[in-house]
């Protein structure tokens, strides 16, 4: 393919799957600041990628599985800094909730904050209402795995909301 058409078909892709990564980055970032840059890192794993997708999985699967594995390493690599989920106001209003349900989103992904990597992941899918499937191919995992795994977390979470 040639480079501009290639150019031209991958800023296509961003454009249509910028929701997923913004979603994913948001999950590890800690501030607008580490946001921006996992959005960037991720478009550019994603440019260098692009040319070997050969549409074994859905592109959205694809993308999010780079976009996953770009923030995990992203962290690995960042030891310094704490691996939370911010839920600032701006996003909170961007949801149109009123003050009980912005309260209880702050506490959820609190408590999201507080779980590991490879669980946070699986809970964002779940929040997305993923199939399990879907989860499974872009976690590399078992779709027995997958709801072996959320059950596990939602009794934490459920645990960790009586503490």
């Amino acid at each position: 393919m040639e480079t501009k058409e290639l150019e031209k078909e991958f800023l296509s892709m961003i454009e249509e799957q910028k929701r997923t990564i913004y979603k994913v980055c948001y999950m590890y970032a800690n501030d607008q600041d580490d946001l921006n840059d996992l959005f960037q890192e991720t478009v550019l794993n994603l440019w260098k990628n692009f040319p070997r997708y050969r549409g074994d999985s859905s592109l959205n699967t694809w993308v999010y599985r780079i976009a996953m594995n770009t923030c995990i390493s992203f962290l690995r690599h960042s030891n310094t800094r704490p691996q939370t989920v911010p839920m600032t106001a701006q996003i909170a209003g961007s949801l149109e909730t009123d003050e009980e349900t912005e309260a209880r989103l702050k506490y959820l992904y609190n408590l999201i904050n507080q779980l590991g990597k490879l669980e946070r992941a699986l809970i964002l899918l779940w929040l997305e209402e993923r199939s399990y499937q879907e989860m499974a191919d872009i976690l590399g995992i078992s779709k027995a795995n997958v709801a072996v795994k959320l059950n596990r977390i939602r009794e934490k979470l459920k645990q960790m909301s009586n503490s």
